[in-house]
């Protein structure tokens, strides 16, 4: 029997395939026509090309598997079509997670974010039990998967055996759109952050991430939330960190929340004139408001999540990145 993920070329995605192939396991990998299959090169898997918008596509290629990872998200903090994303990131999880109910699946894990949780910014690191509301929720991105999140609880009430795993911010190799906090790292290498915001973010290896989900599927609780997540930095931290680890020098000038706000409000609406990305996304400013710590104690104590420095997480970040030329 086959493994079957979504999401297999991308950060989190094809992390997991390497772990499951590790681990023996075989894997189908659902790849959209046109898409970068780099995080896929030479690996044994089969590549099953179809779409979350495509149901048929997702019903013929759960046939034969008994687990699903649904990784597959559309994760961008600006969009010119906010629709789209929620085509992605809520009808996609409702098409794939019907799929797999009508094939009988005998575990999903399904990787929502820690963007849905509640208590971001408290002086407390927010839990899986934090309460939350839509109404918390900053921009299309965390809006989309919050309510993505809610259809997994609905698909677990129907008698899905789903577990919801909540990465916090992976960091490592494989980081090919790149993810915004990837695009802070490049940034950094070019030497282009010549001053920092006030916030705070859960760092976690993008490997430990991956082995997160393994683990959930072992031992995950039917219907629990599971963060998956290391060390709280605050972002001068982190750029402390890749000072070290290439010599470049971490910004020293902290920049007060109001112009940066304001000059994302006019970044974004020329983005809407345009429809070029905005260089300062107005959600990703918003976010910076809050520190955004959590406690990954429940993924410690019941599934064995690793606990490794992240450190040597952004090293090899660094390495990929310079290895495949960002910089």
């Amino acid at each position: 029997m086959k493994t079957f993920v979504t999401g297999a070329t991308g950060f989190i995605g094809g992390t997991i395939v390497r772990e499951l192939l590790n681990e023996g396991r075989e894997v189908r990998a659902l790849v959209r026509s046109g898409s970068d299959l780099s995080n896929l090169s030479g690996l044994d898997v089969e590549r099953w090309e179809g779409d979350l918008r495509d149901t048929d596509s997702l019903r013929r290629g759960l046939e034969g598997c008994n687990v699903l990872y649904h990784a597959a998200a559309d994760y961008r903090l600006w969009t010119p079509r906010p629709a789209e994303m929620y085509r992605t990131n809520v009808g996609g999880t409702t098409a794939i997670l019907t799929a797999a109910l009508e094939h009988g699946v005998k575990r999903v894990v399904y990787t929502s974010s820690v963007g849905t949780l509640g208590g971001q910014g408290g002086a407390v690191p927010a839990t899986e039990d934090t309460a939350v509301t839509f109404a918390d929720m900053v921009g299309h991105y965390k809006k989309s998967k919050f309510l993505a999140e809610r259809e997994a609880e609905r698909f677990v009430s129907l008698g899905l055996p789903l577990v919801i795993v909540n990465p916090s911010t992976p960091v490592g190799p494989g980081d090919v759109k790149p993810t915004p906090t990837g695009g802070i790292i490049v940034d950094f290498l070019k030497r282009r952050m010549p001053a920092y915001l006030d916030t705070g973010l859960n760092l976690i290896g993008v490997e430990e991430c991956a082995r997160g989900h393994l683990l959930a599927e072992r031992k995950g609780i039917v219907g629990r939330k599971y963060i998956l997540g290391t060390t709280n930095l605050s972002l001068r931290d982190i750029f402390l960190m890749l000072q070290e680890i290439t010599g470049i020098s971490a910004p020293r000038i902290r920049l007060p929340y109001g112009p940066v706000l304001v000059a994302a409000l006019l970044n974004e609406g020329f983005s809407r004139l345009t429809g070029i990305a905005p260089r300062i996304p107005l959600a990703g400013v918003r976010m910076a408001s809050r520190h955004m710590y959590f406690d990954s104690g429940r993924a410690v104590r019941e599934l064995g999540l690793p606990q490794t420095p992240v450190f040597p997480a952004l090293e090899r970040a660094v390495e990929w990145f310079r290895a495949n030329r960002y910089v």
